[in-house]
């Protein structure tokens, strides 16, 4: 494994091992976090460790035009319950994403630290939050950072049933207006597959990052 110290510089993602670690080591910093997220690289470690960087492959992605909406959720999204907003509440949807119960995992990889830097991206416009409301109580929502072509999901929550739901799916038309060809999503889950997530291969992956 690579270990990377102050310079703004990562090894090539080819050589990164099965689990899709490439490296550790390095900082947090914007222009870190940025080169990471360019060269298709993210963060993803637990308390006491080492900053680890990944670069699965394949990757798990979900394309805009493939959403799926299920006739539940329809309905659901019709009903009005729900309200999307984005970026009112950076600050709680990520300490919300940190300190949730997630079945079948015994803790979570957002530590302080991160909080901490994905704060200050938020603040200088690099990383966004959408949020969905219950009368007008944040329930659910998730966040990542926005590139040119692809917006990079890290993590999502929800406190009722279908709050990550409704705001994943309004993120994904919102952005696709806009220009967004590919939401990556780093890593499978059945939550994200049935909304048509996928895995591509990796060099199909850092095509859209060019």
């Amino acid at each position: 494994m690579f270990r990377i110290g102050n310079e703004l510089i990562f090894p090539p993602t080819s050589l990164s091992d099965a689990r899709g670690l490439l490296c550790y080591g390095g900082d947090l910093s914007i222009p870190r976090l940025l080169l990471a997220y360019r060269s298709g690289i993210f963060p993803w470690y637990s308390e006491g460790e080492p900053i680890l960087w990944y670069s699965p492959n394949p990757r798990f992605v979900l394309f805009p035009d493939e959403i799926r909406i299920s006739k539940s959720m329809r309905q659901v999204i019709r009903r009005g319950r729900f309200e999307f907003r984005m970026n009112t509440q950076f600050a709680s949807v990520i300490r919300h994403c940190k300190e949730v119960d997630r079945r079948g995992q015994p803790g979570t990889w957002i530590n302080e630290d991160m909080v901490s830097a994905y704060c200050e991206l938020h603040t200088h416009g690099h990383a966004i939050s959408a949020e969905c409301y219950e009368q007008g109580e944040l329930v659910g929502g998730l966040y990542g950072i926005l590139g040119k072509r692809v917006f990079f999901g890290e993590s999502m929550f929800s406190l009722v049933p279908n709050a990550s739901k409704f705001a994943f799916i309004h993120l994904v038309e919102h952005y696709a207006q806009k220009g967004i060809e590919l939401i990556d999503c780093q890593m499978h889950t059945a939550h994200l597959e049935s909304l048509g997530g996928r895995n591509i291969d990796r060099k199909q992956f850092e095509s859209y990052l060019m």
